[in-house]
């Protein structure tokens, strides 16, 4: 699957690269700021995925700043934006007059309306809705937390009603690295992924260092820096993991930086997830319970230093981590990004409709440039199954990347979905005109 690259495209490449990095130097790694560069620069006139048996097809245009979406049955499809703090419904391809519901979100930056995940009874057949929002409070520039909510679809699927608050999450110093996946797992559980909330410029102040984030002396975690897991009424699931007290039995993992992506493994059930980096090492994760990612200390393969750069490769089994009495386990990432791309959503590809060769594989898009990346999986599935270069789990250049690339040019991504049709949607994040695609 190997790219030809024009020469107008190989230099908005260079320039973006450039260009990226500057504006992580400034503090300004957001959302917005990352996917205008991405779009100015490398979407074509249209996105074009690398095996010529499929096509990609624009299924809807006009969302505002989109993050992410499900569907509720074929041509059925959710979608959060970001800044509007709704949820819009979008039926064989035309979009409803009012949204399911409007939610007072703070936005400035990475904040706003980030994540969803829906649940069918399936004694009452009603469905109900979960929303991660950074919510605002009446007074100009309150913020009352980062905060789990669920719903109810009433009768007519027209709005939302029966707000439940299930779980209050911090939201300081901010305004960046709130993650805000939703995921309904195996065992109807809610898993949850927030980042250690620290500014994008990657400022941390003291009193916000936590053991979440592998400080031997920090405070106890407070909820920040991994993912969570919530029964859908919003309770510890068990005795919990790390420990049992609150909020010790609400974490599944921890030590993550940030994370726009995670799945389910479809045939093992395993859990999988993104991370992003600071300019470095973002990764794929195979994410077992109690799993440890590193962060503030280690990230993709790398020692982290003060300045939050790179201090030579870390050891595979590193000292001076918090383990929690050896209930945490750190594991180095089943694949690393040595310059960062931003990744977000992570996907399993369950459904043989684009060749039984991708069938349950695992697609990761960025954010940074558009692209889709594809990757088997290893025989008992707990690992990449990565052929040379990539064999030592790092991309070091755009040239190793280029055997993975599965699509590109579709601008920043936000998320991707199979959908009932057992076609591949691809949501395009921007500020007026954000984009569903079909790649079938």
């Amino acid at each position: 699957m190997m790219i030809n690259l024009s020469r107008d495209i190989y230099i908005a490449l260079s320039f973006l690269l450039a260009l990226s990095s500057f504006v992580v130097v400034l503090g300004l790694f957001s959302y917005d700021s990352i996917v205008y560069a991405a779009r100015a620069n490398v979407t074509t006139s249209k996105p074009i995925v690398n095996d010529p048996n499929l096509t990609v097809d624009l299924y809807f245009k006009g969302l505002k700043k989109p993050t992410s979406m499900i569907f509720l049955g074929p041509d059925d499809i959710l979608v959060t934006q970001k800044n509007e703090g709704t949820v819009e419904r979008i039926v064989n391809g035309v979009k409803n007059t009012e949204p399911l519901v409007t939610v007072p979100v703070a936005s400035k930056d990475e904040r706003g309306l980030l994540g969803m995940a829906t649940s069918k009874d399936p004694i009452s057949k009603k469905t109900y809705l979960f929303l991660y929002y950074t919510e605002k409070g009446p007074m100009k520039g309150q913020i009352l937390g980062n905060r789990v909510y669920s719903y109810e679809l009433d009768e007519n699927g027209s709005k939302l009603t029966r707000q439940k608050l299930l779980l209050d999450l911090p939201w300081e110093p901010g305004p960046g690295h709130n993650g805000g996946v939703l995921k309904v797992g195996p065992d109807n559980n809610i898993y949850v992924t927030i980042g250690d909330m620290i500014s994008t410029d990657h400022n941390q102040s003291q009193p916000y260092e936590t053991q979440a984030q592998n400080f031997q002396d920090g405070k106890e975690m407070d909820g920040r820096a991994g993912i969570l897991r919530i029964t859908q009424n919003g309770q510890p699931v068990g005795n919990g993991i790390l420990g049992s007290s609150h909020p010790f039995n609400l974490y599944y993992a921890y030590g993550i930086k940030n994370s726009f992506g995670l799945d389910f493994d479809p045939i093992t059930g395993y859990l999988w997830d993104t991370e992003n980096g600071p300019d470095f090492g973002d990764e794929i994760n195979l994410v077992e319970p109690g799993f440890n990612s590193g962060w503030k200390k280690i990230q993709g393969i790398w020692n982290v230093n003060a300045a939050l750069g790179k201090s030579g490769v870390a050891p595979i089994n590193p000292r001076g981590l918090v383990d929690f009495s050896n209930k945490g386990k750190y594991s180095p990432p089943e694949f690393t990004w040595d310059r960062s791309i931003a990744p977000t959503a992570l996907e399993f590809l369950k459904t043989d409709k684009l060749g039984l060769e991708y069938e349950n594989d695992i697609l990761v898009v960025d954010i940074k440039f558009g692209n889709i990346y594809i990757f088997n999986l290893s025989e008992d599935r707990k690992s990449l199954d990565l052929n040379e270069p990539l064999s030592d789990k790092v991309a070091n250049n755009r040239e190793e990347l280029s055997s993975i690339i599965f699509a590109h040019g579709f601008g920043g991504i936000t998320d991707l979905e199979v959908g009932p049709d057992g076609h591949l949607y691809v949501l395009a994040y921007d500020k007026v005109d954000g984009r569903i695609y079909r790649v079938q």
